[in-house]
């Protein structure tokens, strides 16, 4: 063989490392995308810096509204989208209802500050994956990230314990809208307006949820029910 046929063998002195051997340094599998949605911008900032510090991990895109946060979804496309239970729009359950049809492909958790009974019903029927208090480590929420975006489901264990012992909300779905509208004390002409019925029903749905949350009235009913997760 000449010096010139050696010269064109694969590894050959003198060719490029990554010519010779191109399966050597082989990407791993892509970090995964994540969405942070949170109003509060100290604490969304300081949480997408300590994820960035692990290597699994990207935050592809942030948010502090509700509707920020669906448009980002749907802009940047993310393997999982970290929202915060109460935004401004939209809430946290509200969006992930929404990329629960929209976009699939796209697990959803619920970070809170507000770890209520009824929020958490909510977010397991619109298909929630990861349910977790605010005070979670950031270490220990990029180890929920990770389950949850195995297919597996993580809800902090205090709050499931709360929401076995609150048991479901007595209101339907008609008394929990017109308790919500008089949270604010909206009169009742106003109510009756907002949600299409006659003052008369509105009086009557009123009635009904003061009653099974044994409260004086409606605005007392209204707080109750808040508490609880129920509005």
């Amino acid at each position: 063989m000449t010096e010139a046929q050696r010269a064109k063998e694969p590894g050959a002195a003198g060719e490029p490392e990554h010519a010779r051997r191109p399966e050597d340094g082989a990407a791993g599998p892509p970090p995964l995308r994540v969405l942070l949605a949170d109003d509060e911008h100290l604490i969304r900032g300081a949480l997408a810096a300590l994820l960035a510090l692990e290597d699994d991990l990207q935050v592809v895109a942030e948010a502090a509204s509700g509707p920020e946060a669906l448009a980002m979804a749907l802009a940047h496309r993310p393997d999982i989208a970290v929202l915060d239970l109460q935004m401004p729009g939209l809430d946290g359950v509200a969006v992930a209802t929404s990329l629960r049809s929209r976009l699939p492909g796209c697990r959803t958790m619920i970070v809170t500050s507000h770890g209520r009974p009824g929020h958490l019903k909510r977010a397991l029927e619109a298909g929630v994956k990861g349910f977790v208090p605010k005070t979670v480590s950031a270490q220990r929420l990029a180890e929920i990230i990770r389950t949850v975006h195995a297919g597996n489901r993580y809800v902090d264990p205090e709050l499931a314990a709360d929401a076995i012992s609150a048991g479901d909300s007595p209101l339907t779905v008609r008394e929990a809208e017109v308790l919500e509208y008089a949270e604010n004390g909206a009169p009742i002409a106003e109510i009756a307006e907002r949600a299409a019925l006659s003052p008369g029903t509105v009086r009557n749905y009123l009635s009904s949820a003061a009653a099974k949350l044994c409260a004086e009235n409606r605005h007392a009913a209204a707080r109750i029910a808040r508490a609880r997760g129920w509005l």
